[in-house]
């Protein structure tokens, strides 16, 4: 990470990130940082929640979020076995680049962080320069304790233990299945 980086970075550039969390751009906050970017420019910063749609609508999610998921869940039956596996969206960058410029400062969110630092990666390449990885994500980070009954539980930090969030569902900020964006336009 460069030194101006660094500087753009927040209280998380000082965190030693699992590799997972690490982005090419190096731009990192907590959730309680981003809340407070967004707080103080909310027309100029957007925060991205790249979850999947089941995870945004049931686990909740920051209120001004848009949802536009890395993945989508595709679910398999054949028989009494069921599986599930994630499948990349392929439209991720373009959906992005509707609601946002390259040069827009874009907060990304996931579950945790890793997630969201593959997003940054992407949105990096497709030339956006201003998108933050959310480190601790919306869950957080799990509780190390063994005599702690969160032991286990993504309950450390985190959007949800740091910052106001919603289960609210508004249509216009989440794409229910892939190919949903693409339908969408095509339909106008």
């Amino acid at each position: 990470m460069t030194n101006q980086n660094r500087e753009r970075a927040g209280g998380a550039s000082n965190l030693q990130l699992p590799k997972g969390k690490q982005t090419v751009l190096g731009l990192y906050v907590t959730a309680a940082e981003a809340y407070d970017m967004w707080k103080a420019a909310p027309d100029k910063v957007k925060v991205i929640d790249v979850r999947m749609p089941e995870e945004f609508a049931f686990v909740g999610h920051p209120k001004m979020a848009v949802n536009i998921p890395l993945a989508f869940v595709s679910y398999e039956r054949k028989g009494i076995q069921f599986t599930y596996a994630p499948k990349m969206n392929p439209d991720f960058v373009a959906e992005v680049k509707s609601v946002a410029g390259p040069n827009d400062t874009l907060l990304v969110t996931c579950r945790s962080g890793v997630r969201s630092a593959m997003a940054v990666n992407a949105l990096a390449a497709a030339g956006f320069t201003n998108a933050y990885n959310i480190v601790d994500g919306v869950e957080g980070d799990k509780v190390d304790d063994p005599e702690s009954v969160f032991h286990g539980k993504r309950m450390k930090n985190g959007w949800k233990n740091s910052a106001p969030w919603v289960y609210d569902l508004d249509p216009e900020q989440f794409i229910l299945k892939e190919g949903a964006a693409t339908q969408k336009a095509g339909s106008k």
